[in-house]
This record gives C-alpha cells, sequence and structure tokens, in this order.
C-alpha cells in the first residue's frame, strides 16, 4: 500500500520584490535539492527568497542567499541557513538560461517556492533589471489601479 503525503494547506512562499525590481522574461519550475532539517523548516514558513538569486556553475544551477531558517528541534541535523542549494533542471533548460546570461543585462532569479505533491519546487525566471523610470511608471501604474477600486466599492 502507498503512503499518502498530506499537504498542509499546499506551502506557498513568494518574492514580492521581483515585479517591482525586474522585468520577467521567462518562467521555469524545477526541483530543489534540500535537507531534511530544512523540508521542516519550510514547512513551517521559515523561509525568505528576498535576496536570493540564482548562478550556473559546471552545468548546474546553484541557488545562493536564499534563507531557511534552521529547524527548532532539528539540533545536529540543522545546517548553514544561506548555505547554496542545487537546483535539479534538464540540461537543454541549463543551456538555454545560459545562452541567456551570456547575452548580459539578464539574471536568474526565483520568484516562489511551493509544494507539488510531496516535493518541493522553485519558480524560477529569467529578468532584466527596471530603470529608475520603469520603477516610477509601476508605482504610478499601482496608484491607478487603487483609485479605481476605490471608487468601484
Amino acid at each position: 500500500m502507498k503512503k499518502q503525503y498530506v499537504n498542509k494547506s499546499d506551502i506557498c512562499i513568494k518574492n514580492r520584490e521581483i515585479n517591482f525590481k525586474y522585468e520577467i522574461i521567462e518562467k521555469l519550475e524545477c526541483g530543489i535539492e534540500l535537507k531534511g532539517t530544512e523540508v521542516k523548516s519550510i514547512r513551517d514558513g521559515m523561509c525568505n527568497l528576498k535576496d536570493s538569486f540564482a548562478l550556473i556553475r559546471d552545468g548546474e544551477i546553484l541557488l545562493k542567499n536564499m534563507h531557511i531558517s534552521p529547524y527548532e528541534h532539528g539540533n545536529i541535523y540543522n545546517v548553514n541557513p544561506t548555505r547554496d542549494r542545487k537546483l535539479l533542471v534538464h540540461k537543454k533548460e541549463v543551456l538555454k538560461f545560459l545562452n541567456y546570461i551570456k547575452q548580459g543585462g539578464y539574471t536568474l532569479v526565483p520568484s516562489k517556492l511551493y509544494s507539488k505533491g510531496k516535493w518541493f519546487k522553485v519558480e524560477l525566471c529569467i529578468c532584466k533589471g527596471k530603470k529608475l523610470y520603469d520603477k516610477r511608471e509601476s508605482l504610478k501604474e499601482k496608484e491607478a489601479k487603487k483609485q479605481i477600486n476605490a471608487f468601484k466599492i
């Protein structure tokens, strides 16, 4: 008989600054290599994607600066909270991302971490940084949408 995995309200941790700082070109779903206590900590919601980014080294994609707080009951099994984590991606997709990065001006940024069944997935985005005037424009659009919604209610 197969073991059933029950999700605790489908975990989803988002990087909220990504839409303000970057223009998203393309998205890709990746697996992530985690240790046991990291999984338990993510299920408790103790994860932060704020300053994280990804690099390509030796044909592998590494996620840097993703902070997963140490698990409270982990004792000696806890690992460094900001250690590099390997993303599980097909070789073709790594090469496609590498071509974007070689062009210049593009970066790999995780937009969200979520559970899919018993696995954790990372949505990795190829992004281009916004200029200051683009950020001001997006703030104006956001403010206009708030005003429109205020009048509707």
